[in-house]
């Protein structure tokens, strides 16, 4: 047998609750498999990998892996937002230098479409260059838009569960609050992350399955101007008093001063203006059907890092995926994603399987529209059913001391340099 070689994974783009147990689920499958040597984590994405940074996992704690379990977020090996431009030569060149230094067999990228494409392109460089390099993806996004719309690819992403069920939780609470206040406050705008995607707000719904919650739903995939969601609003107040408004922070209602990532992404959180704000300030405006005046609720990237409410089978399911692209790896499956599809029949269940990596490289699923109810306030029972299995039963199990999570602590542990220092070609000033 060959001697082993080692492996470098990484995360890029916004993180999830559950991340890092596709990160574990990887990390203590390989470290069990006897082609894989070493594993190193990307500091910091693709960013660490020129950089040279890499922090060794194959030197931490076992308990601390296991802690990755209940640790969200990326803090425990970064993340970042760099993208490999096809022009970006030097970046591929130092890619192969950092892999040809430290002996890399293996590259595993934890991300959503568009990290899916920089797993792409390293495993397509390997190839075209000769180098013995198994190029591998794990799917995480929680906006559930990495694939196709017919779920043939992956049936979601690890991720969406836990912001879905965070969406249930707040919707649940924030009806308990505008039940209360709705004689000052009668209008209560939740605004959902998601970008263009509805899947997030779209689980605002699986709150009130019954549809006894005076509540409306607006996805960005469904147009709707200020002047028709003002009179849906008040025909509604006319009748129950009080509504709950859910918008997908990617509606297009007016000018929010957009800001853009690297990656040509609308960064909705750090622009000047939310779409939940400008809403409110238009009903306020233009006056409600009842007395009171709406508010706003912009829980931010809260959404995207609470582990307290995060998805036990969403954890489960990112620990299988992690688990099946080491597999993958070990195995010399170069150019795919691992993937999860969901089984046939009356119950839930899932397999993990694979898919070629430029099959869902920059990838954008859209939201069904016949998940879209008629009259474009809503969504049908067939989006229930197909999201409400992903939210589970249970809680998260979180130890505390002294009433502090404990959360996984990674020592410092860092690979020699071996090479030159390098400033990624994007981050050079001219």
């Amino acid at each position: 047998m060959a001697s082993p070689k080692n492996m470098i994974v990484a995360q890029s783009g916004g993180p999830s609750p559950v991340i890092n147990n596709s990160l574990r689920g990887l990390v203590e499958t390989a470290r069990d498999l006897p082609e894989i040597g070493t594993i190193y984590a990307g500091w910091h994405g693709i960013e660490g990998v020129l950089k040279e940074e890499l922090l060794n996992l194959s030197g931490q704690s076992p308990e601390e892996i296991a802690l990755l379990r209940v640790t969200p977020a990326a803090g425990s090996v970064g993340t970042c937002r760099y993208k490999l431009k096809e022009h970006q030569n030097e970046d591929f060149d130092r890619i192969i230098e950092v892999f040809k230094a430290h002996n890399v067999g293996y590259f595993c990228y934890i991300g959503g479409n568009d990290s899916m494409d920089t797993a792409n392109k390293v495993a397509q460089m390997a190839t075209e260059r000769g180098v013995d390099v198994v190029g591998i993806g794990v799917p995480k996004t929680i906006d559930n838009d990495v694939g196709d719309s017919e779920f043939k690819l992956i049936d979601h992403t690890p991720g969406y569960g836990s912001t879905a069920r965070y969406w249930l939780s707040m919707v649940q609470m924030a009806n308990e609050e505008n039940r209360g206040s709705c004689p000052a406050d009668p209008v209560l705008v939740l605004q959902a992350m998601g970008r263009k995607i509805g899947f997030i707000p779209a689980a605002a719904r699986l709150a009130d399955p019954q549809r006894k919650i005076p509540m409306q739903i607006y996805l960005a995939e469904n147009p709707v101007s200020i002047e028709q969601i003002h009179t849906q609003i008040n025909d509604q107040l006319k009748k129950d008093g009080r509504l709950i408004v859910v918008v997908s922070e990617g509606l297009s209602l007016g000018d929010i001063g957009e800001t853009k990532d690297s990656f040509g992404h609308t960064q909705f959180s750090s622009s000047q203006m939310t779409v939940a704000q400008l809403l409110v300030n238009e009903l306020n405006q233009r006056g409600l059907a009842v007395k009171g005046a709406a508010r706003a609720n912009v829980p931010g990237t809260d959404q995207r890092h609470n582990i307290a409410y995060a998805s036990t089978v969403d954890l489960d399911e990112a620990y299988g995926a992690g688990q099946k692209a080491a597999l993958l790896a070990a195995a010399g499956e170069s150019g795919y994603m691992s993937t999860i599809l969901r089984n046939e029949g009356p119950g839930y269940n899932v397999r993990y399987d694979k898919v070629p990596l430029p099959e869902v490289a920059n990838s954008e699923r859209t939201f069904p529209k016949n998940w879209i109810s008629a009259d474009g306030m809503d969504v049908t029972d067939d989006f229930i059913k197909y999201c409400q299995p992903l939210v589970g039963n249970d809680w998260p199990s979180i130890p505390l001391i002294n009433g502090r999570m404990r959360l996984a602590q990674l020592q410092p542990l860092f690979g020699d340099q071996k090479l030159p220092k390098y400033v990624p070609q994007a981050d050079r000033s001219e």
